[in-house]
């Protein structure tokens, strides 16, 4: 299985951005120290768990007493269980195990209508959707939008060109790869006027964001806010010409493209497109994937674990592939309750390996970890105990759809 290349569908722009991408030892972009806690585990930020030191034999194995296994559909399966951390505390997993050659089913990205939305999961799957999980981590205090990498049926949703680029993405009907995929994006003969993102809820100090139609009512500064930076500039490209070159103004409605820069990023648009300039622009992402989902980090690569983070448990939501059977495995485990404390990444990672995935990613935890499932009597519903009480509002997500016969 490939690993280390991502996938982006050419879009409906004309951008081309690519630059190597060097994770950190915990999967964490360069720079995001400040805010690692966050990045690693949760969107909320909220404080888990301490998992505390383990016992000798600390490792966490799956349990034969499932308390539920039933078949969904044809090629899925829903399991739950409980089992004891290394502490002897209890953690309950729910598991989505697909056999991907099924004839009918089909992995399919899940989103809101819009790249700034959020919704419970439940709300915005397809009709035929039998299983889904939480997608990708996301600006919670802010716009709603996801951090990572989006590509729905061949078209780039969002993303940035890099820092959070570990992904699941999918090639042709069902063909799985886990790694870093930059995505790709540049104004057409302007080399000089680099792209960091598109659709991106944050903005790097001295970038420049492409926003579409799909993103919503235009963002203003919302999106530079984290850079620190005053100077800010938007411009607005219609018919591949440049119709407005101005202060940013949040809530208008996008037609056509607008470009974002802060800080150097918005001296160069200021004086390198005035209006009635001719601009085309580019997005696509690297190799061809019909859709791809960004995660906070590598749990497993190639039958390695590639995370060291064992300190802090809390719900999580992670995706594995099964190199040798083609399954595809949807894990959920709940945390901060009573009846369940969670998993550190390392725990998650080696549960994982331990149902037969070679490689996966952590997908976004917390609050967010929500796994559904059609029941017995053809509704959906949702399987595990969210910790915020009920569905917490996400963008985006993975979902199991069957295909009409």
């Amino acid at each position: 299985m490939r690993t280390g290349r991502g996938v982006v569908a050419a879009g409906v722009l004309a951008v081309a951005l690519v630059a190597p991408v060097v994770p950190t030892a915990t999967g964490a972009p360069p720079g995001a120290d400040r805010d690692r806690d966050r990045w690693l585990h949760s969107s909320d930020g909220a404080s888990g768990a301490l998992a505390g030191p383990r016992t000798r034999d600390g490792r966490l194995r799956v349990t034969t007493k499932a308390t539920g296994t039933r078949k969904v559909a044809p090629g899925l399966w829903f399991r739950r269980w409980d089992q004891p951390d290394a502490r002897g505390r209890t953690v309950r997993v729910h598991l989505l195990d697909a056999r991907l050659a099924a004839p009918r089913l089909r992995l399919r990205y899940a989103s809101t209508t819009r790249v700034a939305d959020r919704a419970p999961l439940t709300s915005f799957l397809l009709p035929r959707a039998v299983g889904a999980v939480n997608g990708d981590f996301f600006d919670i205090g802010d716009t709603g939008a996801p951090r990572g990498v989006g590509v729905d049926q061949g078209a780039v949703r969002q993303g940035p060109r890099s820092g959070r680029n570990v992904t699941l993405t999918v090639v042709g009907r069902n063909r799985v790869h886990v790694g870093e995929t930059p995505l790709v994006a540049r104004v057409v003969g302007r080399p000089d006027l680099v792209v960091t993102n598109v659709n991106s809820p944050v903005l790097p100090p001295d970038g420049i964001g492409v926003y579409t139609p799909a993103w919503g009512p235009s963002p203003g500064r919302a999106v530079t806010d984290e850079t620190g930076q005053r100077r800010v500039r938007e411009v607005v490209v219609r018919r591949g010409r440049v119709v407005s070159n101005a202060r940013p103004a949040k809530g208008h409605r996008i037609e056509g493209r607008l470009l974002v820069g802060v800080g150097r990023g918005a001296r160069q648009l200021q004086d390198g497109l005035p209006v009635g300039t001719r601009v085309r622009l580019r997005v696509r992402a690297v190799g061809d994937p019909r859709i791809a989902i960004g995660g906070s980090t590598l749990l497993l690569q190639d039958g390695r674990v590639t995370v060291l983070d064992d300190a802090v448990k809390h719900p999580r939501t992670a995706v594995g592939v099964d190199r040798d059977t083609g399954r595809l495995l949807l894990v959920v485990a709940d945390g901060r309750q009573r009846t369940s404390v969670g998993l550190t990444l390392r725990e998650l990672a080696e549960l994982l390996l331990s149902l037969g995935a070679e490689d996966a990613i952590n997908l976004d935890g917390g609050g967010s970890s929500t796994i559904v499932a059609r029941r017995p009597n053809g509704r959906r519903g949702v399987m595990n105990s969210p910790s915020d009480g009920a569905q917490r509002p996400v963008p985006n997500g993975l979902q199991l759809v069957l295909a009409k016969k």
